[in-house]
């Protein structure tokens, strides 16, 4: 089973060929300041009767299309105790109903001519079919049935557990740097559904039952917790005529009521000394800021204003970690991984942006041979305050921004990634056109802005910060098997 990380939606793209991009850009008329623009989307949204979402995106390039159901439920809509119970529920979703068998709805999709697979995040859950277009109403009635009667038997459900244990060994217990992860998540937030990981802790899996995972599924795979997204070469009627027929019958039924999980205020700097079986020592600091909102109803003027200013800020926080890692050659690589005077093999930062949750700001290094994790730690902080104090260059913003732009035109060439934008997009609350305003909004984004939250955001009571402390290897260990994640 796909299990895509909590980075699933980072903004900028890692290392990409930031020639080809600039190329791109250059022909696009976005690297001289004109005021080209990406071509506006042929998107509608319908909400069924019974509370579904249906997303229809047509793009007839190519005779296929891409089927996805995404609910609005995933690992922090879990309660303690019960964790990884969204990713197993995730796993049983592919073991039957009382027409399809376990492991036939992949056989049946593979006879299609298609490919699927399935995703659990902190924010989500998601389901997708890649197929010819003519097999679209096939897979709609396969993926509505085991939406609404999925069943299987307790022994299946006990096997599959076992699958995801092993997946859990193979993907963060035999990976430090995974470990350092789940510790420094843990450390960060303390009301926060966030501090548990997607995958569940494993003394959870132990004791998880095949009635917590399908209490899960009843109390969340609702329809109106549930949106339909499809994009290809469709014609708009007729997907929606589809998605009534398949999709509209099923009863309405409540969202179960979501308790506010407010984090409280961090008042000074966390640090963890993490152990583990490593060859090498890693460093990850992570600093709470605030995330994208773009919805609306805010409460009183005041409180609109605020968010504002919060939003304005994340995307200038944004802009900020492109500047440090969004290319190659950028500052934390140029600065500390290359030359005489180099304290780490790797570098990098991330932004959060937007999730249901709050987010962080991470910088990470692994230390060079000789350094130590206190100097990346120093270094990786001297780059924030030197940002704070001297500001951006103009060709740096430019750089960055044109190369957010044309990655977003590079997304319009895959079906899948425009409809993981879109359902991705849903789950949030924003509309489909949030992709097109994101862009607006951060070519925006001025120097000074990026400077200000340099200096605003970056201090000690913000901050938590993890150090992997490399033990000797145990060379007799087992690892997982490398099959494990590869299992419906």
């Amino acid at each position: 089973m796909k299990h895509l990380p909590h980075f699933f939606n980072r903004s900028f793209p890692a290392r990409r060929s930031i020639g080809l991009v600039l190329l791109l850009a250059s022909a696009l008329g976005l690297v001289h300041g004109q005021s080209t623009t990406l071509p506006p989307p042929q998107v509608e949204q319908f909400t069924l009767a019974n509370g579904l979402t249906l997303i229809i995106k047509p793009d007839r390039r190519a005779p296929t299309a891409v089927h996805m159901l995404w609910l609005r439920v995933g690992s922090m809509d879990e309660v303690d105790g019960a964790s990884g119970v969204a990713h197993v529920l995730e796993h049983m979703m592919f073991k039957g109903s009382p027409s399809i068998k376990a492991g036939e709805f992949s056989r049946r999709v593979a006879a299609l001519g298609g490919r699927e697979n399935a995703f659990t995040g902190r924010d989500y859950t998601g389901y997708y079919q890649q197929i010819p277009a003519a097999q679209l109403e096939a897979v709609m009635q396969l993926e509505a049935d085991r939406f609404a009667n999925n069943q299987w038997p307790d022994d299946e459900f006990n096997k599959e557990l076992e699958v995801v244990k092993e997946e859990r060994r193979l993907r963060t217990e035999d990976n430090p740097r995974a470990l350092l992860s789940e510790a420094l998540q843990a450390t960060v937030f303390v009301a926060s559904p966030y501090r548990r990981p997607v995958i569940g802790w494993m003394s959870d899996l132990q004791s998880l039952t095949a009635a917590d995972a399908r209490d899960f599924y009843q109390r969340w795979y609702v329809p109106a917790n549930a949106a339909v997204v499809v994009a290809g070469d469709v014609d708009v009627a007729q997907v929606r005529t589809l998605a009534d027929k398949m999709y509209g019958h099923l009863p309405a039924r409540a969202v179960p009521e979501r308790k506010p999980r407010t984090e409280p205020l961090q008042v000074g700097i966390k640090r963890l000394a993490f152990k583990a079986a490593a060859e090498q020592a890693s460093v990850m600091l992570a600093f709470k800021v605030p995330a994208l909102q773009g919805r609306d109803g805010a409460s009183d003027a005041a409180a609109a204003a605020a968010a504002a200013d919060a939003d304005t800020d994340a995307l200038a926080l944004t802009v900020l970690a492109a500047v440090l890692d969004g290319y190659s050659g950028a500052r934390l690589e140029r600065s500390l991984t290359q030359g005489p005077d180099r304290v780490a093999d790797s570098v990098a930062a991330y932004n959060g942006l937007r999730g249901r949750g709050p987010q962080l700001f991470m910088l990470t290094g692994v230390p060079a041979k000789g350094k130590t994790a206190d100097q990346v730690e120093q270094g990786l902080r001297a780059q924030l305050l030197r940002i704070a104090q001297e500001g951006v260059s103009a060709a740096e913003l430019k750089r960055v921004k044109t190369q957010w732009v044309a990655n977003e035109v590079y997304k319009l060439d895959s079906l899948f990634n425009q409809a993981r934008e879109l359902g991705s997009q849903w789950v949030l609350g924003l509309p489909p056109d949030a992709g097109e305003q994101l862009i607006v909004r951060l070519r925006a984004v001025t120097a000074g802005q990026v400077q200000q939250v340099a200096a605003k955001y970056f201090g000690d009571d913000a901050l938590t910060v993890a150090h992997l402390l490399p033990q000797p290897l145990d060379k007799t260990r087992k690892p997982a098997s490398a099959a494990a994640g590869l299992r419906h």
